[in-house]
């Protein structure tokens, strides 16, 4: 596993170059994000989303989130109403993970039966400017291995993935708390996991 030691607020663009080499050649990558450290690939890689599948003990109905780097081109991806959209807006970019409808544009393995998908937008520098350079989703699920609890630390990290992964981007310690899951597949929204920015007072705008 390549282990790159990259600046957090101002990620080196060498680090992000390679980064992006691995995605694009199928590879695996654990990059930070403004909740745990995440693992991830191309959204449209089956063999690289069938590796993570495989690492983390999970059977295809387990839902794998993607990160993309803003709102723009989001129904490209999933069916969003206007109201939707509204809630979307004013919590994004932050730690929330939005269930929402999918398009035909999401690949299969992502979906099957379900057709659903949780979208993020986080707020992280190095996430951004990897969806930006990279042009397309980036597969986001937390970097931990079945039963873990979540882990901030990059040594353990770099410990635990150091022969399933292909690149870690370390920007020093992580968090600690997952992101907050909001299903908008219906006309309420509903929280499916209290998280990191989880209020009461979501909703109000």
């Amino acid at each position: 596993m390549i282990r790159l030691y990259t600046n957090p607020d101002n990620p080196q663009s060498r680090h992000i170059s390679q980064a992006i080499k691995v995605l694009q050649n199928g590879g695996l990558i654990i990059y930070p994000t403004d909740t745990v450290y995440g693992l991830g690939c191309d959204l449209y890689n089956k063999k690289a989303v069938e590796r993570i599948y495989q690492i983390k003990g999970a059977r295809k109905k387990r839902r794998l989130s993607f990160i993309c780097p803003d709102l723009k081109n989001i129904a490209k991806y999933a069916h969003v109403s206007t109201p939707t959209y509204k809630i979307m807006r004013h919590l994004t970019p932050g730690p929330y993970t939005f269930i929402l409808e999918s398009t035909r544009e999401v690949p299969k393995i992502l979906v099957e039966k379900r057709k659903t998908v949780g979208i993020r937008v986080p707020d992280n520098i190095i996430c951004h400017t990897l969806l930006q350079e990279f042009g397309h989703p980036i597969i986001s699920t937390s970097a931990t291995l079945p039963g873990q609890h979540y882990i901030n630390d990059p040594e353990e990290i770099a410990e635990i993935f150091d022969h399933n992964v292909d690149l870690f981007i370390d920007s020093g310690f992580g968090g600690s708390e997952p992101s907050t899951i909001i299903d908008l597949t219906t006309d309420e929204p509903e929280i499916l996991r209290e998280g990191k920015g989880f209020s009461e007072e979501f909703f109000i705008r």
